[in-house]
């Protein structure tokens, strides 16, 4: 429910080996000795923790906070008065970004956590 892996295939953001197998993230240069020399184009720092995620909750035209808001109508049917709750979906602002209290895995990290 709302969590889910990254989209791109064939890379994994948490790999600590050599350059050659980060899928083709090196640059060959050539020295004034005439060998060459292999550098990483661009330095990726990941870490497996995840500090923040999207939040699901809303916030209504009044400033309150919730996953879902409601309405009560009134609906007069063949003369009888019913009441009857109406879900409001327009006028809500996303909470956005909230940051979590303990750190969480990344679902992508590609370590066994408990074998049984």
């Amino acid at each position: 429910m709302g969590a889910s892996g990254s989209k791109a295939r064939g890379m994994w953001p948490f790999s600590s080996g050599s350059a050659s197998s980060s899928g083709g993230e090196t640059a060959t240069t050539a020295s004034a000795g005439g060998g060459t020399e292999h550098s990483l184009a661009r330095v990726r720092k990941a870490t497996p923790f995840v500090f923040t995620r999207r939040s699901s909750l809303y916030y209504d035209e009044d400033g309150d906070l919730a996953h879902e808001f409601y309405e009560e109508t009134i609906v007069t049917k063949n003369g009888r008065k019913r009441a009857k709750l109406k879900r409001i979906q327009k006028n809500l602002i996303p909470q956005g970004m909230v940051k979590l209290d303990h750190p969480r895995i990344h679902v992508d990290f590609p370590v066994v956590i408990c074998e049984v």
